[in-house]
């Protein structure tokens, strides 16, 4: 079935400026999202999701009231939620696999709404800017035909996406929104800003800039976010790169150099030297082949609740 704004099927096949011609609403909407003063969440309660991870719950686990991501340049974050049950999914998609990772986050928002009685699907899509490659709308394009192909409806409700979210500065362009949280019972999606964004940080991008897949990371029954077992091969070139200055790695590690805020260079160099400490992650990190496990204890804050930490 198709994927709707006001009951009415999106047409892929028009320029995006038709679709906000059609919705002017989406574009109200968007302009208020992005008019917000980023939120700083702190670490009670949150779960917060890396790139190329997804995590979905519902209102009523007791653990995580807060699903958030930010550090989305190019990259879409992915509000998919079900009215009835509440079941919610947050993502932070880069583009690698769109089709079948939309596949992934629909399954799962929809195995914990099988016994809803009624409500619906409903996505938000923010992220993305007026890059100079393209990147954003490619993505943008690849979100919309993907929900499109599924076989359940699907309603748009926030498109703050690409031009919707961008901003122009001496003849640069950036995004406005980098970061968003969504408030589990509420279903309420605002701008925000994450100084914890754990655990197992470098762990978790180190998975992702070794290319691996979409995975998710949370277990909304036991309560419990999983990390990993990961496994990787030695990082090419991973001394060369540390050797780099700033704007070396900037300028090729970075789908968007420009518009990266100000901590990307340190959280590359920081993953890299935890790539060169664990070049055999089955040995180093994972030798029961057993996941990192964790629980929130009554503070709200992540707890390892199985093997001893890094």
């Amino acid at each position: 079935m198709p994927l709707l704004v006001r009951g009415r099927r999106v047409e892929l096949g028009r320029p995006a400026g038709d679709l906000l011609r059609a919705h002017p609403h989406l574009v109200e909407k968007a302009k208020v999202l992005t008019s917000q003063p980023a939120q700083t969440v702190g670490p009670k309660g949150l779960l917060y999701v890396q790139q190329r991870e997804f995590a979905v719950t519902t209102p009523a686990d007791g653990s995580v009231s807060v699903l958030g991501s930010e550090d989305a340049t190019t990259c879409h974050l992915v509000v998919l939620r079900h009215t009835g049950s509440g079941a919610t999914c947050l993502t932070h998609f880069d583009g690698s696999d769109t089709e079948a990772e939309v596949l992934l986050i629909m399954s799962s928002v929809k195995s914990l709404s099988s016994n809803a009685e009624c409500g619906r699907l409903e996505v938000h899509l923010v992220g993305g800017f007026n890059d100079d490659r393209h990147l954003s709308q490619k993505l943008t394009n690849q979100l919309l035909r993907a929900f499109d192909l599924q076989q359940d409806d699907v309603h748009l409700m926030t498109y703050c996406v690409t031009e919707l979210n961008d901003r122009e500065e001496k003849d640069s362009h950036f995004p406005i929104v980098y970061g968003i949280a969504v408030n589990v019972k509420t279903g309420e999606i605002f701008h925000a800003t994450f100084p914890d964004k754990g655990p197992d940080e470098d762990l978790r991008s180190a998975r992702t800039l070794t290319g691996a897949k979409m995975i998710s990371i949370y277990d909304a029954e036991t309560k419990q976010l999983h990390i990993g077992p990961y496994f990787w091969m030695p990082f090419p070139h991973v001394d060369f790169w540390l050797e780099q200055d700033d704007e070396q790695i900037l300028q090729n590690l970075s789908t968007s150099p420009l518009a990266e805020p100000p901590h990307f260079v340190s959280h590359i160099r920081s993953t890299l030297t935890f790539l060169k400490d664990h070049p055999f992650p089955q040995y180093s990190l994972f030798p029961d082949r057993k996941p990192r496990s964790y629980k929130k204890n009554e503070e709200g804050l992540w707890v390892q609740v199985c093997s001893d930490k890094i």
